[in-house]
């Protein structure tokens, strides 16, 4: 009885009077206008702007460091990787049949420095397998070229240098197999089996190079005709390239004698200093069209006469003599090898690389 008591009690308890009287309608009406405001004009832009930050910064860090990414392409009908691939050897002149996988990795190692970046590599992993499939593909179709009529390919340059485990320790060195051949070999096994495409079909003609000079060549201004995933691109990481103003210096009566053996059916009579001009340059910066006495030749076609590293060139001349400084090595279309692996230094995937260098494409394929 106490304890109802008791809690009666509670309930009759007086409220404290505070000492605050409540405010008029009006300017209650009037603090929320503020306070709607005040969320309309600055807490919804701040918080619309919070949220998309990260995603907006992210968008325009990769539109940077990658402007010529092009959009994912489904394939639906990739082509598959055979197990083997016969090469011709170069020594032996025999046909060998080798593990199509161990086959890439030979080049890799023979084609590309092993110091360069894991991404670099697995580029050229991908470039390679491309390349050697589509020459298998073509072989099956047209036959062997003469160059190497026993094997779709040949294990020189005139297609891509080859060596196997065998020769690479032979020339590099035990030290360098357990290293180096190590990570050249995780390259090839993380892209196994990937592949490059365009428009839904395998590349035909993955070339690379080792350094541009800067900016890649269209393929019609090297060879004979237009591919459209090789065009000339940007090449600014290139900053460790090993050819960089080379020079060579003949005097001009060796000149004569070089570019004439090399094009007797050009009729160029005598070629004084003064008769040596650039005419032209591609879109790549490399010599199109040169002068040389009576004669027209590509720089392509002096690069080749005189063993230079590059036809990106210029040239001055004395009284008896005729220096060149070449900038980049190779015919400078497709993958810069270089320019590559500044792009991985970069924080470029190898697929990123891919897509620049050969413009238009998708990678697919792998186990």
């Amino acid at each position: 009885m106490q304890r109802n008591r008791k809690n009666r009690s509670r309930k009759r308890k007086p409220a404290v009077r505070t000492g605050r009287r409540t405010a008029p309608p009006v300017l209650k009406s009037a603090a929320i206008l503020v306070v709607a405001i005040i969320f309309i004009l600055i807490i919804i832009p701040f918080t619309i702007t919070m949220v998309f930050t990260s995603d907006s910064q992210e968008g325009t860090k990769k539109e940077n460091r990658d402007p010529g990414a092009q959009p994912e392409e489904t394939i639906t009908d990739t082509a598959a990787v055979p197990k083997t691939i016969r090469v011709q050897r170069e020594d032996s002149g025999k046909r060998e049949k080798i593990e199509f996988e161990e086959y890439v990795k030979g080049v890799v190692a023979s084609e590309m420095p092993s110091d360069f970046e894991e991404e670099a590599l697995k580029a050229q992993a991908v470039a390679a397998r491309t390349y050697s499939l589509a020459k298998v593909q073509n072989a099956k179709k047209n036959g062997n070229s003469s160059t190497h009529p026993k094997a779709p390919v040949c294990d020189t340059v005139h297609c891509q240098v080859y060596q196997d485990k065998a020769q690479l320790k032979k020339g590099k060195g035990a030290d360098w197999m357990r290293s180096d051949w190590e990570k050249i070999s995780a390259a090839v096994e993380d892209t196994k089996g990937q592949l490059l495409y365009y428009d839904g079909q395998l590349v035909q003609q993955a070339l690379f190079h080792s350094s541009s000079g800067g900016k890649t060549e269209n393929c019609e201004d090297v060879f004979a005709s237009a591919v459209p995933y090789l065009v000339s691109v940007e090449s600014p990481y290139e900053e460790d390239a090993t050819h960089k103003k080379e020079t060579l210096t003949l005097s001009l009566s060796e000149f004569s004698a070089k570019i004439k053996a090399s094009y007797p059916d050009i009729s160029f009579g005598t070629i004084p200093s003064g008769g040596i001009k650039i005419l032209s340059r591609s879109s790549g910066g490399r010599v199109d069209q040169m002068r040389i006495g009576n004669g027209t030749v590509t720089g392509k076609q002096v690069r080749e006469a005189l063993g230079l590293y590059s036809a990106n060139f210029t040239i001055s001349t004395g009284k008896d003599t005729i220096t060149f400084t070449t900038t980049g090595s190779g015919h400078g279309v497709g993958m810069s090898q270089y320019g590559a692996n500044g792009m991985a230094k970069e924080g470029y995937s190898y697929k990123e690389i891919l897509q620049h260098y050969y413009s238009g494409t998708t990678i697919a394929g792998g186990s």
